[in-house]
């Protein structure tokens, strides 16, 4: 079900903005504009990463592990703060707290044991994506009902997101460096595509029950 309160935002953000009550307190879009450009620009670099352990099998497995550790807790951060900020949806980032704890964790072990990352972190890897994409795929389809015209889209990246790194979470031996990259390269595409599509900014958005609620039930 949606929040109460939810169509007091849309309201709020679709042509309210200029005719607010004097009593309407103006949410902040900083935290949004940080966490959607930040989901953009550490998505390229997943996809970045992605095609690098496609490419170039024997590029360093330490210096690729570090790379992946600094990059996971960057985006683990920024879906902290995607967590924290309420865009006009409330759908790109409704489970990015929980997520963004873990990716965390698993960017720290990542960099304190780099020459594990062919298993024990594929594994959690794996796991994590495989999370976030069945997470993704429930986001999408409250995305339908929003009329979210490109909801199909993000259900078939999700999909494949899924099945790449539910494969992953099973793959050892010569299909692993490749399976790792579509992983990070499907991750990167997904996320990518969710801020686009779903993480919406009105300069003119009002502060409501929506904000002070939990956001989908």
């Amino acid at each position: 079900m949606f929040p109460h309160g939810w169509q007091s935002s849309l309201a709020a953000g679709t042509g309210r903005g200029m005719d607010m009550e004097p009593d309407e307190e103006l949410q902040s879009i900083l935290p949004m504009q940080v966490a959607k450009f930040g989901y953009i620009l550490l998505s390229a670099v997943l996809c970045a990463l992605g095609i690098v352990r496609i490419t170039l099998p024997k590029f360093s497995a330490e210096t690729f592990s570090v790379l992946c550790g600094a990059v996971f807790i960057a985006f683990g951060c920024i879906r902290l703060v995607g967590f924290l900020a309420k865009d006009l949806y409330r759908l790109a980032f409704q489970y990015d707290g929980e997520f963004g704890i873990l990716i965390i964790v698993l960017g720290i072990l990542t960099i304190l044991k780099p020459g594990s990352f062919t298993s024990l972190t594929c594994v959690l890897l794996g796991a994590l994506v495989l999370a976030d994409a069945l997470f993704k795929i429930r986001i999408t389809l409250k995305a339908k009902r929003f009329g979210v015209e490109q909801w199909w889209l993000l259900l078939g990246l999700a999909i494949v997101t899924a099945v790449l790194s539910g494969a992953l979470v099973f793959c050892f031996g010569e299909q692993l460096n490749c399976l790792l990259g579509l992983t990070l390269i499907a991750e990167g595409v997904l996320s990518l595509s969710t801020a686009l599509a779903l993480v919406k900014i009105i300069r003119h958005q009002v502060k409501d029950e929506i904000g002070k609620n939990a956001i989908f039930k």
